[in-house]
């Protein structure tokens, strides 16, 4: 991964508090596991970014060096990688997503 695509990623991931990146986006993801982490995004309230990995084949292999995660989708959340689809479906399930955006200071969107 170069240099400049590393800063790209970084800079997204600062550039907002909840960011995913997935295949598609959040209206039409491409792959079942993407779509997965969309829906418990959703029921969470807060509000996400999101990165089309597919538009983009440097951010694709990037964000996987950047984070040493083989898979997409990716989650991040205040610039902290969380883990992908199993590991976000794991922690909604428990409760643990919740907490930690409370505990991060993330906030529900405004109904």
């Amino acid at each position: 991964m170069t240099e400049k695509t590393s800063d790209r990623i970084q800079s997204i991931i600062d550039g907002q508090d909840v960011v995913l990146f997935m295949k598609g986006v959040p209206a039409a993801p491409q792959c079942g596991f993407s779509a997965a982490v969309v829906q418990v995004l959703n029921e969470s309230g807060v509000p996400f970014g999101a990165v089309n990995v597919l538009a983009d084949p440097y951010i694709r292999e990037g964000i996987k060096a950047f984070s040493n995660w083989p898979t997409i989708p990716q989650l991040y959340v205040k610039g902290e990688f969380i883990g992908g689809c199993d590991i976000v479906r794991e922690m909604a399930a428990s409760g643990e997503l919740t907490q930690l955006f409370a505990d991060k200071g993330v906030e529900k969107a405004p109904a």
